[in-house]
């Protein structure tokens, strides 16, 4: 029995996986702030759908995905749970500097039985990864998001960014700094926000 989220077929085992991180993501956050309070009242629809769609961006193939700054697992677990029906060989490294999420990612990863590793230090200073994918979300504008990108993507990799309202200004701003050629997609849980698909980045 195939069921719909982010506009994708997912089975029920994946939609039990990701009810369960739900529940385990209220847990947590009553002790450390992973999701803001007006998040989580509508917790479902802003954040589990809103990484959900990002998968949809992934090619066939992915080898590697590395989600910086991963904070409460969004998009970092949730694609790493999806990726379990349609991107079985795709391993996931996770990001967060903060050792109590970075406590609580591995918590869930362990949980949900997810073949991924968490690094616990800062994009900037972690060892470059080569990944065939690089997501963020919410982490930093574009402008500084692209270097923390550029040092972990593989040449032939791309970067799949959520943007909110300000999402103009911000390529505006990059692209002062950066060449890299972005294709913004529709979001389906924000009519303001964008996904860009970023790649072939470069400096100006």
């Amino acid at each position: 029995m195939q069921i719909q989220l982010a506009g994708r077929d997912v089975s029920r085992e994946t939609m039990s996986k990701l009810q369960q991180f739900a529940d385990l993501l209220c847990k947590w956050n009553k002790k450390i702030n992973l999701v803001s309070s007006a998040g989580m009242s509508d917790l479902w629809e802003r954040h589990i759908v809103d990484s959900a769609q990002v998968f949809s961006y992934a090619p066939q193939g992915t080898g590697h995905w590395v989600d910086l700054g991963s904070g409460g697992g969004l998009p970092g677990i949730v694609c790493a749970v999806l990726a379990q029906d349609s991107l079985p060989e795709c391993r996931f490294t996770l990001i967060e500097s903060d050792h109590r999420k970075s406590a609580f990612l591995m918590t869930a990863a362990r949980e949900l039985a997810l073949p991924l590793s968490v690094l616990t230090e800062r994009a900037e200073a972690a060892a470059p990864q080569g990944a065939d994918i690089v997501t963020a979300r919410a982490l930093a504008p574009l402008d500084q998001l692209l270097p923390l990108v550029m040092r972990h993507i593989a040449e032939t990799g791309i970067a799949i960014l959520p943007k909110g309202k300000n999402h103009a200004q911000e390529l505006a701003a990059a692209q002062r700094e950066w060449h890299f050629e972005a294709t913004a997609h529709a979001s389906l849980t924000d009519s303001l926000a964008r996904l860009f698909v970023i790649k072939e980045i470069t400096r100006v």
